[in-house]
This record gives structure tokens, sequence and C-alpha cells, in this order.
């Protein structure tokens, strides 16, 4: 049996199907490794040295995954083709002793049974480069997270958080947000002239300049002289042009571009659009087939297709469009600069699955998605659409006029993309779309009437989801994979909002953007982040060491730390006086803010530490009376109380921080496990201790006796040192260990662990 291991759950059953019986798929659901995270795990004196455990959420996982790969004959590691998972490839061979060069990488775009199959024949060892490019973006952002964000909590408030790509993408939106405060409105005025034809046709000319220049009205007085300035005036044909105009085609999507149009056009958020592309690309159920997925892989910062797509897309145009809507050759499109073109654009796997056929079997959002991911990639490989378009230029006095328009020929590509988007807001309204009658030069118009509207200028509108993505894309920031996540991990710490379907900067959002722009300028300067990217890109290009990388970036960093923490500059709201009175010390209380809003606190704080919870109202929301028990504590004679905390019901000492005695309700003692030995230490009887997090086996005479063991005591003593012996439990069974510090004595417990 051969063992495929892949990252997301979602397709594994798709990926199980195409391989056949002779493979076993094992999903990780993501990372098994990662930084721990409760502390730096970044040796910044020895290199940068990450240190890697395996997390805490996967330890189970890691256990299934070492006890797979023991019974495989082979392991392949098909993870996600970029970047990350590169990394967890690497990760998870770390894990199982698979050395470096073993030729176990394969990778497939799409999840289709040509794709794996032709993965299968071409595996190759981990690529380093990539392993090494994703380390480094790791280890930049803990050192950002962990050494920036105690500089907010400490300047600001609590629970505050920092990050490389992060921040500077907040500053994106706090720099729009006042750049509206600050914005002026200038007043203007659009002027119109409506003249009639030689032939009586009506037609709508709008002011285009003054003596060839291009002239501004700002005032009502400008209008009234412009008038007057008409008044008997003769409309001339000046000039005429005529052309024919052409539209391409839209390249097929990338990542960013999708999650714009799936907004802009089918009002899908950034995580709607995440999940439904995350659907489709793993896989939906179909009849009579199980399984199937719809579309290649979902974060690209390419527009390449493969010849075989492209020609697929050609026979299905000729076939059900007709050859006038075929391009003479393919259509291809440039991909940017900074693009790391590692997989094809998305696209569906088979032009086949119309979107109406799967309809019946895809939700709302993942139906739209698929349409427009299908119809987009078709209309990609199509023909130009053209355009008859005019211009005339009209003259009146010293005045210039002009009217413009076009009127299709041919509809080439949107024939098929205009049926599967909403028009374009403005694109319709446009003067640009309308018809113009035939004019000659030299003709003369006759006048009807003026019209003329008050305007002002109006301020740069708020990023929304869509337009912000598309920002971050134009400027560098981040890549394809954490464009979702940033903007995500930016609502979550309310930095910023939604109003409406822009995004606001929160006033939490602008005063961590200052503090960060006062201390750090680099970090959330754009050019400097987006140099940063292009860094990572050259590491996974080859030839550059991550750790010169991060020893650039890291250059001076620890000294703005220190100068950050050491200012006395804050932007701490001050504690708010009250009129209440600390019962303990008799000091005015005062309001203070914390990680789950204000809260009462006494001024005394660390002698006194007396605090007090408001409601929304601002009024002392006074804790409810625990329930007691009829339980007493063993240790201090008290009646225990009945408290509920993350790991459930349990029963705690109500004498705490004297008394710490806690029992656990839910994970009562199991009534058939043997009765237990008395204790080693004193004779006393033990007992078995469950707390919320653990399971312990302590001395019934604490704490006159303080003998506690993880593992059950056997009752017997240590041939060796006479130190008690416990139980354990290993991969080969059960088995008895002293608990003497330098004691190594073991013993297998027999006819146990077959």
């Amino acid at each position: 049996m051969k063992l495929v291991i892949i990252e997301g759950f979602g397709k594994l059953e798709t990926v199980q199907k195409y391989l056949g019986s002779g493979y076993k798929v094992f999903a990780t659901g993501g990372h098994v490794r990662d930084l721990p995270s409760k502390r730096l795990a970044v040796d910044v004196k020895n290199d940068f040295e990450p240190t890697y455990v395996v997390m805490d959420d996967k330890k189970s996982v890691a256990e299934s995954l070492k006890k797979a790969a023991s019974a495989a004959e082979t392991v392949l590691l098909a993870t996600d083709p970029d970047r990350e998972g590169e990394a967890i490839s690497w990760h998870v061979a770390t894990l199982l002793d698979i050395p470096a060069d073993a030729p176990v990488r394969i990778e497939f775009n799409e999840i289709s049974k040509n794709a794996v199959q032709t993965a299968l024949k071409n595996p190759r060892a981990i690529d380093k480069n990539l392993v090494d490019a994703q380390q480094a973006r790791r280890v930049l952002d803990r050192l950002v997270g962990y050494k920036v964000s105690p500089v907010l909590c400490q300047k600001i408030q609590s629970n505050l958080s920092a990050g490389r790509v992060q921040s500077v993408t907040l500053r994106l939106v706090v720099d729009r947000e006042r750049e509206i405060q600050a914005f002026v409105p200038e007043e203007y005025w659009n002027f119109f002239s409506h003249l009639k034809t030689e032939s009586g046709e009506n037609i709508k000319t709008a002011l285009n300049g003054y003596k060839g220049e291009k002239i501004k009205l700002s005032c009502e007085d400008d209008v009234k002289k412009l008038v007057s300035d008409l008044e008997n005036a003769q409309y001339t044909v000046k000039n005429v042009k005529k052309s024919v105009t052409k539209s391409h085609p839209y390249a097929p999507f990338i990542t960013s571009t999708m999650q714009q149009d799936a907004m802009n056009k089918l009002g899908m958020s950034l995580r709607q659009t995440s999940s439904a592309a995350q659907t489709l690309y793993e896989g939906v159920e179909l009849p009579n087939e199980g399984k199937v997925a719809l579309i290649t892989y979902i974060r690209t910062d390419s527009t390449r297709v493969s010849s075989a797509a492209i020609a697929a897309a050609r026979e299905y145009i000729g076939k059900n469009y007709g050859d006038k809507y075929l391009p003479e050759k393919p259509n291809y499109y440039a991909s940017k600069k900074s693009a790391q073109d590692a997989h094809e654009a998305i696209r569906p796997i088979s032009l086949d699955r119309t979107p109406e056929s799967v309809k019946p079997y895809l939700n709302k959002y993942n139906y739209m998605l698929y349409n427009l991911i299908y119809k987009r990639f078709l209309a990609s490989q199509m023909a130009d659409a053209t355009y008859n378009s005019v211009s005339v230029d009209i003259a009146a006095n010293d005045y210039d006029f002009r009217i413009s328009g076009r009127t299709p020929v041919f509809d080439g590509f949107t024939k098929v993309y205009a049926a599967a988007d909403k028009p374009s807001s403005d694109d319709d309204k446009s003067d640009d779309n309308k018809r113009v009658p035939e004019l000659t030069v030299g003709e003369t118009l006759g006048f009807v009437k003026h019209e003329y509207e008050q305007k002002f200028t109006k301020p740069p509108a708020r990023y929304t989801e869509a337009s912000l993505v598309k920002a971050m894309e134009e400027k560098g920031i981040g890549r394809p994979a954490t464009y979702t996540p940033t903007v995500t991990l930016l609502f979550s710490r309310k930095y910023i909002e939604k109003s409406g379907r822009a995004i606001a900067a929160t006033e939490l959002g602008c005063k961590v953007t200052d503090m960060l722009v006062k201390y750090f300028p680099d970090i959330m300067d754009v050019g400097f982040t987006a140099n940063m990217e292009s860094e990572l890109d050259g590491i996974e290009e080859g030839g550059v060491r991550w750790q010169n990388v991060v020893a650039g970036f890291y250059e001076g960093f620890e000294d703005k730390i220190k100068a950050a923490k050491g200012d006395d500059y804050t932007l701490k709201a001050p504690d708010e006086q009250t009129d209440f009175e600390c019962e303990k010390c008799g000091a005015k209380m005062v309001i203070k803010t914390g990680r789950f809003g204000k809260f009462l606190a006494c001024p005394n704080y660390p002698k006194c530490k007396n605090t007090k919870n408001l409601d929304e109202n601002g009024n002392i929301s006074e804790p409810k009376a625990p329930e007691v028990s009829d339980v007493v504590c063993d240790k201090c004679g008290a009646m225990m109380v009945v408290k509920t905390g993350k790991y459930g019901k349990f029963l705690a000492c109500p004498n705490y921080p004297k008394c710490k005695n806690i029992v656990n309700l839910d994970k009562p003692a199991d009534a058939n496990e043997p009765p237990l030995p008395p204790c080693p230490k004193c004779g006393k009887p033990l007992k078995k201790i469950t707390t919320r997090k653990s399971v312990f086996y302590g001395c019934s005479g604490y704490p006159d006796c303080d003998f506690a063991s993880s593992d059950p005591p056997t009752g017997e003593k240590c041939p060796e040192c006479g130190a008690p012996l416990v139980m354990k439990t290993g991969k080969n069974g059960k088995y008895v260990k002293c608990i003497g510090k330098t004691c190594k004595y073991k013993k297998n417990v027999e006819n146990d662990g077959k």
C-alpha cells in the first residue's frame, strides 16, 4: 500500500478515487509542525534558527500519520503546489524521517484523473528553495508580530497585534480615510448644448474647450458668461472622425481578479469567494460520479494556460459559436513581472461541465462563482468585439463642443462574457455607447437649448474588499494566498469595519497605524514591504540564503523596539475617574479598557487588585453568586462551589487563591479501574485527581504529604534504588518504570501490548 499525503480533508475523497485501491490518502488539515504559539522560537543570535514543534491540535494527527507511514511501502507528498504546500511537505518529511533528497514530492494543478496520474509518474525531491522562501516569510512575520505587538499593547491598549503585511495593508485604509477627511470639494459646472441636425435629429453636445484649450467652469458666473458668449452663435461641424475600434477579451482569472469580480459583479465577500473557490477546487458531489473537482488551483498570480486547455476551448468555441468567434491564433496573456508564475490561471477543468449542467448540485455561491470562472475562461479565447466609433467636433464662436459614440459591429467575446456578468456601473450610461447620426464637415446645426448643472468634486472612494485586494496586488503587498487572511484579520482585530460595502478605518486602526509609522517607518512603508516580497521571490529562485534576507531586515530592528518601549509617548486613553469607592482600600476607582472592554479598577494596583465588571451601559455588573455544592473541600474543609470554564463544569474551593483545590465534574472516575495502592511516601490512601487540564495521582494526606505522579503507582519498589515504580504505556505495550530522578530502571509487563 502506498500512502499519499495531502492537505485538505475536502479533496481526500476526490484524490482517493483517482488513485485507486493500491493507495491510501491521508489529509493533514494544513500544517502539522509550526513555531510554538507562546514563545518567539527564533534564535536571533544563531542565524535566526527556528524551533518547530508539532502543533497542540495536531498531535493526534501526527501520531496517526506516523502509524500510517510505518505501514506503507511508499510515502508520497501531494500537498498544495505552492510555497506553503512545499513547506508542509518538508515538515511532514522531517516528522517521518524521510531523506531530504528522496523523490517523494508530487504535485498537480487540478484534481483530475489525468493530472493525478501524471503526477504519480513524476515524483521529485522537495524543493528546498521553496521551503526556505516560506521559512523566511514565517520567521519575518514572527519577529514583527512578537517584537512589535507588545509595543502597541504598552502604548495603546492590551490585545493588539502588528504584522508585516497586515500593518501596511491597514495603512492603506487609514491613509485613504484621512484623504477623505482632508478633502475639500471644488465646484465645477457641466455644460451641454442641445442641437438639431439638418435631418431633424436632436443631439446633445458637451463643452470641450475654448480656442483649442481645455476650459473649466468653476462658478455660476462662468456659466452666465458662456451663455452670453454663445448668444446667436452658429454651430458648425468642424471635424468628423470615424474608426473601427476593438475590445480585447480579458485574461482568465488569477486569485485577485477572481476576488474582485466576485465582489463587483456578484456581491460576494472575500470569505464567500474563498470558501466557494475552495469547494469547487476540492470537488463537489455529482450523481453517479462521487466527488468531482470543477476548477484548477485557486491561489495563483499567473494568466498562463496549458496548450491542452487552449485547444479544448478553441474546439468548444468553434463547435458551439462558429468559426467567426475564433481568433486566427490563440490568445495569450502576459503575467505581471512580479508574478511567481507557478501555476496556471483559474479555469474550469472540463468545458463539458457547463454551469447549467452542474447547477442542481451546487449551492447559490458555488454556482455563481463557477459560472463566472467558466465564462471568463471561455471568453478569454474568443475573438475581439468590434465597434464603429465616431467623434464629432463642433465649433460655436471660439468654443468647441463634442459628441462621440460607438455602435457594435461584431459582439465577439461579449456574446459569452456579457451574459455572465452584470454590466459595469458606468459603461451603459456612458455617452460613448450612444448612437451618433451621420454628420458632415461644414454642416450647420440648429440651436435648441443649453443645459448645465452644478457639480462638486468628490473625495477618493473608500476601499471595498475588492479594491483593497486590487491595491495590494498592484503595490506588491502580500501574495495570492495572503489577501483574504490579511483583510479578515484586520476586521477581527477591529482595526477596520464595514460601512455599507466599503471599508472604513476605526479609531483603533488609526491609532495603531500612527504608532507604527512613528517607530517603525520601514515596516509601514509600502515600497519596503513590496521589495521584501521580491527578496522572498529571490530565495525561491535560488542563490539567496533566507537567513541573509532576514538578517538584512533585522539589522537595527531591536534598537527601534527598545527606543519605542523607552519613549514616554503614548496613545493610551487616560483612566476615567469615577465616584465608585473601592471597598477594599477606599480609593476612588477608575475606568480602564482591557481586551474585553471597559472595567472598573482600583488605582492603587498592584497593592490593591480589586476590579469590577461594567455592563454596556457603564453600570457595575455584579457577578452571579456561585452555586454551592454539597462537596467538602478535602484540603481546607470549605463547601466547594460549581463553576464553568473552557473545559466544562468543575468544583472549586471558595478560598482561592489560598486553597486551589479543583475537581472536574465532566470526568468522573472509572468504576472499573483497579484500586490504588497506598501512598509510597507516607502509606495513606492514594486518590486519582482529575483537573480541568490533566489527570494525576496524589496522596490524600496533602498538604502534609506532597506525593504526586502523573502515572499510576504499582505499589512496588524499584529493586535498584527503592523508589516507587509506576505503570506506563508505550508503543510496545505497558511497562513499569522507576520515578527516581537518576534511576533508569524499566521493565516490560509480560503478556501485554501484543
